[in-house]
């Protein structure tokens, strides 16, 4: 096999914006099928993007056998179902972040996999933005012990003027299914979950597992803002800066000090498709080098780079089903902490949900 033969589950703003494009794009996959049970919306996106099939029923696409790996773009409370449909099918699986709500559908997530001997892929994007890659390498090959990480992550109350201007408006249906309730109505749970998501993972992608967490949080003048120290399992000290909306441009990135060398990153608004602008400072020689990692297309090049671990059985390189099960721990922690003011938390000893 040379391509994957993607379905899409959900044609959404997700999809409208990342996966189908993504998929038309990738050197090594094709989209195969879409799937919505909105018959608008499906026609819509079939005739704009000409799979080679649309279903309206997801175990009709999952039933078709020339179908390899599903991408899962629905709301958060269906990621787990439908995954766990996916690997029944036999289907490998990318699914949008978060992985989960709750600890425990996680961890049944993960036995899944295990037992399917399939790939399940994480869709945190950001580990394929080639300017932190390049920062990964230096952390992981030069910097030696690494001292600290500070990472915010803060969106902006202009973020829709901004991204208005630059993406399509979105297609959208009144037929499309949605979860119970209003999963925005409770704010600390839908910023953590879409925003505190892509933090945690940030730094753990950069500088590894996190064990415990001490957590505050201010709601003030119509702002969350989340600051959280973060123990690191190799030692480093770590704050992070979750803050919902500043009064500002989009505000994120990160600096990490280490024994040879110091990193800072800057993060844009992931719409505008530009990779970070990443300066890696080398102790040795008392230079900066600053990557211009031209390819911003994190969408794509996560789907190829989950592809080729399918076709080729390269390493992931992307997030696994385990990334995304201590994910939901950390938030899970950090809503604990603030919750018993302040306390301590550890990662283990958590449960339930965000």
């Amino acid at each position: 096999m040379t391509e994957l033969h993607v379905g899409i589950l959900g044609c959404g703003p997700i999809a409208q914006f990342a996966h189908f494009e993504s998929c038309v794009k990738a050197r090594n996959a094709r989209l195969h099928a879409i799937c919505d049970a909105a018959p608008d919306l499906l026609e819509r996106m079939r005739a704009t993007y000409q799979p080679g099939h649309a279903f309206a029923d997801y175990d009709e696409m999952l039933a078709d056998p020339a179908l390899d790996a599903v991408i899962i773009a629905t709301s958060d409370a269906f990621h787990v179902p439908a995954a766990l449909r996916a690997l029944e099918a036999g289907k490998h699986v990318l699914c949008e972040k978060p992985i989960g709500v709750t600890v425990e559908e996680g961890e049944a997530l993960a036995a899944a996999v295990r037992a399917s001997g399939r790939i399940l892929q994480v869709g945190h994007m950001k580990r394929f933005d080639p300017a932190l890659e390049a920062a990964r390498d230096f952390v992981r090959d030069e910097m030696g012990q690494i001292i600290a990480l500070k990472a915010w992550y803060c969106d902006s109350t202009h973020r829709y003027t901004n991204t208005d201007a630059v993406q399509p408006k979105p297609i959208l249906s009144a037929q499309a299914r949605r979860p119970a309730g209003d999963p925005k109505a409770d704010k600390r749970q839908y910023y953590m979950l879409a925003h505190g998501s892509h933090l945690v993972d940030t730094a753990r992608f950069m500088c590894g597992e996190i064990i415990a967490v001490t957590a505050r949080l201010l709601e003030r003048a119509g702002m969350w803002c989340w600051f959280v120290e973060t123990e690191f399992a190799n030692g480093a000290l770590g704050h992070l800066d979750l803050t919902v909306a500043v009064r500002m441009d989009w505000h994120e990135g990160f600096q990490m000090y280490g024994e040879h060398g110091s990193i800072l990153a800057k993060t844009f608004n992931p719409w505008y498709f530009r990779s970070s602008e990443v300066q890696i400072f080398h102790e040795k020689d008392a230079t900066t080098r600053m990557p211009l990692a031209a390819d911003g297309h994190f969408f794509r090049r996560q789907l190829e780079g989950f592809a080729d671990t399918i076709l080729q059985g390269a390493p992931m390189r992307g997030a696994g089903v385990e990334d995304g099960i201590a994910s939901i721990r950390a938030m899970v922690a950090i809503a604990s902490s603030v919750r018993q003011g302040g306390a301590r938390v550890a990662l283990a000893d958590v449960t339930g949900a965000v």
